[in-house]
């Protein structure tokens, strides 16, 4: 589910920070350090070039290609698995390493090694490239890490190629490498007026030692022709043919189609089933119990389930309608979405089980607090729903190995788990990624990959797993619901003096369930003399974990309507609120590492950088004294994945309660350079709708321990009439380049519901947005 992308060139303001090199530019520059490239002839006489970052993989040795070896041959030539493959004709082939589920990767990584290669883009191919984390490291997609993580290595990557190719053409000539110079595939002599095609080359280059990755010359950005250019997605005009790229899509000769029903209640045992009267209806080859384990609930691997294979997808979902299963006891069946809010609204009025942040006296802050507010703030849980349910295809084959065919975000984990669930090697396992037809963190999970994997086992055949929607809802790894009881004291002068919040969430035993804790730097965290961030737990049986920006997607709606509830008790603006509390421009030490990656400072010059831009772009101080009656403008911030947004809401509300969301300013501040902008700003806006179904819509019950949610009827992200204009600006700042595809969604929540307040005077506090409450 991709969201729309915007023409022309993008809208920048120039700002340089004074941050200077932030960490996670340092983190890049330690992966080049430790990275080499290697050369060799590729199938046709082209050059291939492979590079290695060994301190993300696993030594070429390990995975059988010794140091300096070939990994297989063809012919007469020596091919190297590697990132560029130049064709004798010119044609340039660049490995795409990363998932590709609309965000663009397979199109933006490409690009950053087409450009400093000086290859024309017409001249470039794409392909995916194989699973193999000693070749292409960190090879998944998610936390909008692709673009940081690769940005230096990928150019590195291509002008190591070029240096390459223009040393081949100086020794063809007999010239210095620096009298020659390239241009879109081209090595030219300007004194003898000779040119020779990387075509040409190829051949010769591929015998050439390959350059240290750290002493290669990068272009000056002003030179750059491919990146910062709206760039098509190299599939889109496969996509919008319906030719066959997604996970969906594939086949295999015959294969089979199979479903999966697991317990309602999560990691409830199959104790029996109908299986006689299953395997009897039309088109059915077989029906069976998988036994999986139970504590696979919040791992997200093999589950107990009954599997039903038939010759037809239909056929086997049709069966599925007449499948009985008596299943085990579950000590959750008793949890409901209404229980949960009588819990917390139970825990919340003692003290948090466990602190997060403790700064100053909170309780002598609110003391000498002039006025001090409390509100309580709550959110649901939330499902993924991508266009494209959960589905794989696998082949267990007689001699032991297995093959599968699968939209994931995280292949490597997708074999790791195949092979400790079913006892096989990992060496027997091929993972083939297929475009993902939206994922929004749900496919970091590779459950339905192993449930595929048994049934082929088990089924002796190919087999394709399709869940149906009500499966894929019903079984989601859930953004997890919260339960935030504020507090906030003002000085008699309006400023914040005092915030404390108690959040209510869930965990399994003592341990926080994934994606439902609260970070002690949650803004307004360090710009507060006196604040308390505590947590209490609620046990949960449903597995959590990351939908798109886990954590703020829920947070920043809360943490920022509440701000907002503030200045407007201080009867100030909230922008000038938001500065005044931020302060002047100051750089934070940098947070600890995350995943091994050492993170860059908080850097508050930047957040008051985007707040101005938004402000500026919107009118803010101007359009706010000019709005009809019952519409509004809404502020919000929100730093996330490396990202500072900023965005404003301007929405009406009718005389039933029905908000209409007219337009969306957003101002992003993720480095110096937007790599390809026509991805930006789908990802940008794409991030911003998605945000608003969940404000407006989204929004899934359990009863009795299970999801009864079970369609788009009952769960319904937003519409296409309901999507306003949404109007992108980029901030460039000396920064490093960081990604896109979560930090806008967060924001658009509390602008939204900002704006409402400033259309009714009616705060809304509980998500989905509920038109009753708005009702004047």
């Amino acid at each position: 589910m991709d969201g729309g992308s915007r023409g022309g060139e993008p809208a920048a303001s120039q700002g340089l920070s004074a941050a200077g090199q932030s960490a996670t530019e340092q983190m890049a520059g330690e992966l080049t350090r430790r990275a080499f490239m290697r050369a060799g002839l590729a199938a046709g006489g082209g050059l291939m070039l492979a590079i290695s970052l060994p301190g993300l993989a696993q030594a070429r040795t390990e995975s059988g290609v010794a140091e300096g070896g070939a990994e297989g041959a063809q012919g007469d030539e020596t091919v190297l698995t590697a990132y560029i493959r130049i064709a004798p004709d010119g044609t340039t082939t660049i490995m795409a390493k990363n998932p590709e589920m609309g965000q663009g990767v397979k199109t933006s990584l490409p690009m950053m090694i087409a450009e400093e290669l000086d290859v024309a883009w017409s001249q470039v191919r794409t392909e995916y490239a194989p699973l193999n984390p000693a070749l292409y490291p960190a090879q998944f997609s998610g936390g909008s890490f692709s673009t940081p993580m690769n940005w230096d290595p990928m150019r590195r990557a291509g002008a190591a190629g070029r240096a390459m190719l223009v040393q081949a053409a100086a020794r063809a000539w007999h010239v210095p490498v620096q009298e020659c110079t390239t241009d879109q595939g081209v090595v030219h002599h300007a004194g003898s007026g000779r040119a020779l095609t990387y075509g040409a080359l190829a051949a010769r280059a591929a015998r050439l030692p390959a350059p240290d990755l750290k002493s290669v010359t990068l272009k000056d950005p002003k030179d750059y022709k491919i990146i910062g250019h709206f760039t098509p997605q190299v599939d889109a005009p496969r996509v919008l043919a319906g030719e066959p790229l997604f996970g969906i899509d594939h086949s295999v000769p015959g294969m089979l189609y199979a479903v999966y029903e697991k317990a309602p209640v999560f990691g409830a045992r199959a104790l029996s089933a109908n299986l006689d009267e299953i395997k009897a209806q039309p088109g059915v080859r077989d029906a069976f119990i998988i036994q999986g384990d139970p504590s696979a609930v919040f791992t997200v691997g093999l589950m107990d389930g009954v599997a039903i294979v038939a010759d037809r997808w239909h056929q086997a979902n049709k069966a599925l309608e007449r499948l009985q299963v008596q299943w085990g006891d579950s000590p959750t069946a008793s949890q409901s979405t209404r229980g949960f809010a009588e819990q917390a609204k139970v825990l919340a009025r003692g003290a948090p089980q466990q602190l997060v942040r403790n700064d100053g006296n909170v309780e002598r802050g609110f003391y000498g607090s002039a006025k001090v507010l409390e509100a309580a703030y709550t959110y649901p849980f939330l499902a993924h729903v991508p266009l494209e349910p959960m589905n794989c295809t696998a082949w267990a084959k007689p001699d032991g190995t297995i093959e599968i065919w699968t939209p994931t975000q995280n292949p490597g984990s997708a074999r790791t788990l195949i092979s400790k669930t079913l006892h096989i090697d990992p060496s027997k396992i091929t993972v083939h990624m297929t475009r993902v037809g939206g994922a929004f963190g749900r496919r970091n999970y590779n459950d339905y990959s192993v449930e595929a994997a048994a049934i082929s086992q088990r089924a002796g055949k190919p087999v394709k797993l399709l869940w149906n929607r009500r499966q894929d809802i019903q079984h989601d790894v859930y953004r997890p619901a919260g339960y935030h009881f504020f507090r906030g004291g003002l000085d008699a002068q309006g400023k914040l003096v005092a915030f404390a919040d108690h959040f209510v969430t869930f965990g399994q035993g003592n341990k926080v369930a994934s994606a439902a804790g609260v970070e002690d730097d949650q803004f307004p965290a360090r710009f507060v003399p006196n604040l308390q961030l505590g947590m209490s737990l609620m046990q949960l049986g449903a597995p959590t974990g990351s939908l798109r920006n886990p954590g703020n997607n829920g947070l920043a709606f809360a943490f920022e309507s509440f701000i907002d509830e503030l200045a407007a008790a201080a009867g100030r603006d909230p922008l000038e609120f938001r500065l005044d509390m931020i302060g002047p421009p100051k750089v934070f030490p940098a947070p600890p590492a995350r995943f091994g990656l050492r993170l860059p400072a908080y850097d508050t010059g930047r957040v008051r950088g985007v707040l101005q831009l938004v402000a500026e772009k919107s009118g803010w101080s101007s359009a706010r004294q000019q709005l009809p009656p019952r519409t509004g403008m809404g502020l919000a911030f929100c730093y996330s994945h490396l990202g500072y947004v900023a965005e404003v809401v301007k929405a009406s509300v009718n005389e039933r309660g029905i908000p209409r969301i007219h337009k969306v300013w957003v101002a992003v501040d993720v480095g110096r350079q937007i790599v390809n902008p026509a991805g930006a700003y789908n990802q940008a806006q794409g991030a911003v709708l998605d945000g608003l179904g969940v404000a407006l819509h989204e929004a899934l019950t359990i009863e009795n321990g299970a999801v009864v949610n079970a369609n788009f009827n009952t769960f319904s992200p937003i519409r296409m009439g309901e999507a306003p204009d949404v109007e992108v600006h980029f901030r460039i700042t000396d920064n490093a380049v960081t990604g896109l595809g979560e930090p806008t969604l967060p924001p658009v929540l509390p602008a939204l519901t900002n704006a409402l307040f400033a259309a009714t005077g009616k705060r809304i506090r509980s998500l989905p947005i509920d038109p009753k409450l708005l009702i004047v």
